[in-house]
């Protein structure tokens, strides 16, 4: 006759036993680092982001085969197609200009204006500030111009 061992005895015999160095973890994990490694991604993306958007004018400049260049200096007019004026970024009139030509002229003598217009701006508007720019005693004025592609200077009218 075979002698039967109890279900379980067979079972405690050849149960392994760990030293306490390779048992396995029992309990709770920490989640203050994952925390940590989430707020860092979190922080990460958000000064990766584009969260300023410059405010901006939508401005077509006329196009020119001339490669001369003026000195880009600390005075620049800007005109829309709309009418809007401005001179340093700022928004002014076309009767503002004068008195701030004037300005300009004393804080930069010997500057150069450059004068940004969309194409769509009528000439008279830029002679205009041509003219209180030179009465104001500004040296020289630039217009601003788009390059023009090789093939369009060379196919023109």
């Amino acid at each position: 006759m075979i002698a039967t061992e109890p279900p379980g005895e067979c079972v405690r015999r050849f149960r392994r036993r760990f030293p306490p160095r390779l048992r396995p973890l029992r309990g709770r994990i920490d989640p203050a680092p994952l925390v940590d490694v989430a707020l860092l991604l979190f922080l990460f993306f958000l000064v990766r982001a584009p969260f300023v958007v410059q405010p901006a004018i939508r401005m077509e400049l006329p196009a020119s085969p001339l490669r001369e260049a003026a000195p880009y200096g600390p005075m620049i007019v800007t005109v829309t197609q709309e009418g809007m004026v401005f001179f340093n970024d700022q928004r002014t009139t076309l009767e503002g200009l004068r008195t701030a030509f004037g300005r300009a002229a004393h804080e930069h003598p010997g500057g150069t204006l450059v004068i940004e217009a969309d194409g769509r701006v009528p000439h008279g508007t830029l002679v205009r500030i041509y003219a209180m720019a030179m009465d104001a005693g500004l040296a020289e004025v630039a217009l601003a111009t788009a390059l023009a592609d090789e093939e369009e200077g060379e196919a023109g009218p």
